[in-house]
């Protein structure tokens, strides 16, 4: 069964939005530790989950080669297949992206039971969220950045009941930023 794993850009006080999705608040430029760390958690993974409000920056964004990534990076982003999670979109406007609708959990079985690598969520928020309720991520991989914002869109809203997490690293960078990775407890 494939691996899926979470990596999202949070705040120290559990946000990975301002209250506008504002992003305004990551620690930037990345050093190269966070930037090894980053390349090895990618390595196995062939395959991108997204929700469809962040495919619609994401996608594009990467396909017109956003400035200050290696070009190794930009291909692999461009060339990893895409699924956009999705419950308004029946086609995908993107090339090497196809939609999935329907319920999340069953899509995400579906998805694990395939042969293949490991498969990565970056977002957004009302997709990691019902992730995270329904215990269908093996892996949470949290870039915690030095800041607080005191409101915006948390990374575990409404959850229904406890989600339980095991530490399995914390990793300081150069940088700033923290990565907590979890496994959650089933």
């Amino acid at each position: 069964m494939r691996k899926f794993k979470l990596q999202v850009q949070v705040t120290a006080d559990g946000f990975m939005g301002g209250p506008n999705s504002e992003m305004d608040w990551t620690t930037y430029p990345w050093t190269d530790d966070i930037t090894a760390y980053v390349d090895a958690l990618d390595a196995p993974v062939d395959c991108i989950v997204l929700g469809r409000k962040l495919a619609e920056g994401f996608i594009p964004a990467w396909a017109a080669g956003p400035e200050g990534e290696s070009q190794a990076g930009i291909d692999k982003m461009n060339s990893t297949p895409k699924v956009v999670i999705s419950n308004s979109l029946t086609e995908s406007p993107w090339d090497n992206a196809v939609v999935a609708g329907g319920d999340l959990a069953e899509t995400v079985r579906r998805l694990k039971s395939q042969a293949g690598g490991d498969m990565i969520a970056y977002g957004g928020g009302t997709l990691v969220a019902s992730l995270i309720a329904e215990g269908l991520l093996d892996e949470l991989h949290l870039f915690v950045n030095p800041v607080a914002i005191g409101a915006g869109l948390p990374v575990f809203p409404n959850l229904g009941s406890h989600q339980r997490l095991r530490l399995i690293a914390a990793t300081p960078f150069d940088c700033g930023i923290t990565a907590l990775h979890y496994q959650q407890v089933r």
